[in-house]
């Protein structure tokens, strides 16, 4: 008995240290460059603020050296905006560029993509690109490979030079025309300007040369970054942009932070009311949680978006349902008269399985998000991913140790750990009757509205421009316009500075704020620029963000969002059904998770919600989160379909029976995260209160499917195909039948 009180105050002891440590990691960091700290964390456009574009290569089959050497160029050209920048390759046709933390967007956006011809003349071609006639170049910026700005201090004066250095193809190239000119002046000339014109001293053939010349440090390093960023070897053309200011980001940052500790402390005190000294536990392990979350963003080197913080709100209340399901267990082991000990143990060995599925299945809706989202919804992705097996990991780790901890140091008394009377079974599946009208009455209106809104708005869905295409710009004014004045004040000017009709743009309020959102067709960079100027001379302009989509990119939104449906559905239903050893566990899961995903397309249909890129996000959040209730009602429905089949228990009976033992973990669950998206969506900037409500929306039906629907159905499907209602395999049933009729005729 000492020995394990002194373990348990061991483990307690490491505990404290271990959090303490984490802590004090995510606060202040470790060492002198603070390694670890929060502040660390890399923040998305949408946080830092900053420019985010898409191009897509227009060039037919082009090599990977062509698009790494595109990428590496657009790398050095947005690394002169920020040492931040990122650029990336996606897919075989496409180079994203992320550039956080920068201003005058528009300008970055005009620059950023263009051809920027760099080229090496000779002085009798420079005659010719002078006077405005064909010439023929001696190189162009594909052969060079870099170009680095220094110091020569060989000869008695230190002057400032660039060093050159060209591919293999550029060093034989160079080598013909320095020895052709020596004497004579190369002309370096970039976008039809002469950036610099050496004289040649001597023919250069190592394909490495020497400009010597400048005046200063600063101006050989601006020649050396204009020969370095020379052309691009592939033609690009704008799908995407973005542009996000940084106050706009920091205050959401600020109100979605002070949103997650709110709705924390209401889960926090939710659970001890509940489950007493369990729940207390589970709050200690959900502080592990966060700091460990927190911890892997910045090993990672995760970028942290919008809805990657709403991701992070989201499973700090999924964190919770693991330890929901293992508490709900001891509760009903304590309450059929096991002793604690006992209770402590079973309720986490039979809790392991559910605990497994749910997850592991709300993993693969993650993963497809991951792999098929783009920009930000991959953060939400990663940071949902995260979270499930952290929260895994914290409640089958942390908590059961805890737990055996605080009882081997004498807390054993039943009262800390409450107690559950055996459910009192209530009528499910002939209830389910009226559920699944209520169901059929709800989907059909969503459905009836799409043509009746398609003729009055000429669109069935409120479609967002990542689904259609266009520019969309949110201004922040210094004061509040209501929608009449905004049509009357500012569209014209708008419209004026695009060079557009006032008919092609939308208005739309942001409520509680004095934002607007204008939505029109495709503007170019000069035509955003010059909206932007106009409205800052007409009006007090406090922010001014846009973003930008064309339709090639939008068409392909729409289709990544039906296939990542489809793809998470078909991966669970698989496993759903290898892990169940029954393709109609399955089958009725997935059934009645396309019950939530149209029950929630009703309010997005309804409700004029926008469909856009967080759409994708919505529809496959719900579909993981509301597969966990559902495991773990067809978890108990497996339990009990061994302890009571054998006593001649119909189905019927078992679906009721397991649904009532599960009810209270339903609602648990369903409770504590509808908290924290509810603060979320209270205290949440208008850009992901729409994502809230929606997502609250299916926590709602997640939990009425579970119960109402899902166990019902899988009585229907296993009694009218396979099986009668006691269990009987039909096929033998009717054999048997047809051989008594045999026999009586006989």
């Amino acid at each position: 008995m000492k020995k394990a009180k002194r373990n348990s105050v061991l483990t307690i002891i490491i505990f404290i240290l271990a959090l303490a440590l984490g802590i004090y990691t995510t606060v202040i960091g470790l060492g002198k460059e603070h390694i670890g700290t929060a502040e660390n964390i890399i923040l998305g456009l949408d946080l830092a603020g900053g420019v985010s574009i898409t191009y897509e290569i227009q060039d037919e089959n082009p090599t990977d050296r062509e698009i790494e050497d595109t990428v590496k160029r657009l790398q050095m050209r947005a690394d002169t905006y920020s040492t931040d920048s990122s650029v990336y390759r996606e897919g075989s046709d496409r180079i994203n560029i992320e550039i956080p933390g920068v201003s005058d967007a528009n300008k970055i956006l005009e620059e950023l993509g263009k051809p920027g011809a760099l080229e090496f003349l000779d002085e009798d071609n420079y005659s010719k690109f002078a006077a405005g006639e064909e010439y023929e170049p001696l190189l162009t910026g594909s052969d060079v490979k870099d170009a680095d700005p220094g110091t020569n201090n060989s000869g008695t004066v230190k002057e400032y030079i660039v060093q050159l250095a060209f591919n293999d193809a550029g060093t034989q190239k160079f080598a013909d025309a320095t020895s052709a000119n020596v004497g004579k002046r190369i002309y370096i000339i970039y976008d039809g300007a002469v950036a610099s014109a050496p004289t040649v001293q001597t023919a250069i053939t190592g394909g490495s040369a020497m400009i010597n010349g400048m005046s200063d440090f600063e101006e050989a390093e601006r020649l050396a970054q204009t020969i370095r960023i020379g052309a691009l070897p592939l033609t690009l053309k704008e799908l995407r942009s973005n542009e996000v200011g940084a106050t706009l980001g920091q205050d959401a940052l600020k109100t979605t932070l002070k949103a997650g500790a709110i709705g924390m402390a209401l889960v926090a005190i939710i659970m001890i009311i509940i489950y007493l000294l369990p729940g207390f536990i589970a709050v200690l392990a959900l502080i592990a949680y966060v700091v460990l979350m927190l911890l892997c963003l910045n090993a990672f080197n995760a970028s942290l978006t919008l809805p990657g913080l709403a991701g992070i709100v989201l499973t700090i209340g999924m964190a919770v349902d693991a330890n929901v399901i293992i508490f709900a267990r001891i509760k009903e082991e304590l309450g059929a008269g096991a002793s604690v000990k006992g209770a402590i143990d079973a309720g986490f060995d039979k809790a392991l399985s559910a605990i497994l599925d749910s997850n592991i299945t709300t993993l693969i809706a993650a993963v497809v998000l991951y792999i098929m989202g783009i920009g930000s919804i991959k953060g939400f992705a990663l940071t949902l991913g995260i979270g499930i097996v952290l929260s895994m990991f914290t409640a089958l780790f942390v908590t059961r140790h805890l737990l055996k901890s605080f009882y081997a140091l004498g807390l054993q008394d039943p009262k800390f750990y409450g107690s559950k009377k055996e459910a009192k079974v209530q009528g499910y599946v002939k209830f389910s009757r009226i559920a699944y009208t209520i169901s059929i009455v709800v989907i059909a209106a969503g459905l009836i509205a799409l043509p009746v809104f398609k003729s009055k708005d000429g669109s069935t869905l409120n479609y967002s421009l990542e689904f259609t295409g266009g520019t969309s710009m949110t201004v922040d004014f210094g004061q509040n316009y209501d929608l009449e004045a905004a049509e009357s004040q500012i569209l014209p000017v708008i419209a004026e500075a695009a060079n557009i009709s006032t008919a092609d743009i939308q208005v739309q309020n942001v409520q509680d704020s004095n934002e607007i959102v204008f939505k029109t067709s495709e503007l170019n960079a000069s035509q955003r620029d010059a909206v932007d100027t106009a409205l800052r001379d007409n009006f007090e302009v406090n922010e001014f963000n846009f973003e930008n989509i064309s339709s090639t990119i939008s068409s392909e939104m729409q289709r990544n969002a039906i296939c990542s449906v489809v793809i998470a559905t078909v991966l669970m239903l698989l496993y759903i059904a290898i892990r169940f050893s029954d393709v109609k566990f399955g089958a009725a899961a997935v059934i009645a998770l396309l019950h939530d995903v149209l029950v929630v397309f009703t309010v997005y249909s309804i409700g004029r919600l926008s469909v856009g890129n967080t759409f994708i996000a919505c529809m496959l959040t719900i579909v993981g989160y509301s597969i966990n209730a559902t495991i773990i009602i067809f978890d108990r429905i497996r339990e009990n379909l061994i302890t009571m089949k054998s006593k001649g228990a119909t189905y019927e009976n078992i679906v009721n029976t397991s649904i009532s033992q599960t009810f209270t973990r339903t609602i648990y669950t369903s409770l504590t995260t509808f908290v924290m998206i509810f603060v979320l969506y209270i205290m949440g900037v208008a850009s992901i209160k729409e994502f809230a409500l929606t997502l609250m929306c299916g926590i709602i039906c997640g939990a009425y499917s579970s119960v109402c629907i899902t166990g019902p159905l899988w009585h229907l499907l296993k009694t009218r195909i396979g099986t009668d209602a006691k269990g009987n395999n039909n096929k033998k049933a009717k054999n048997a039948s047809a051989t008594n009729k045999k026999t009586k005729k006989a």
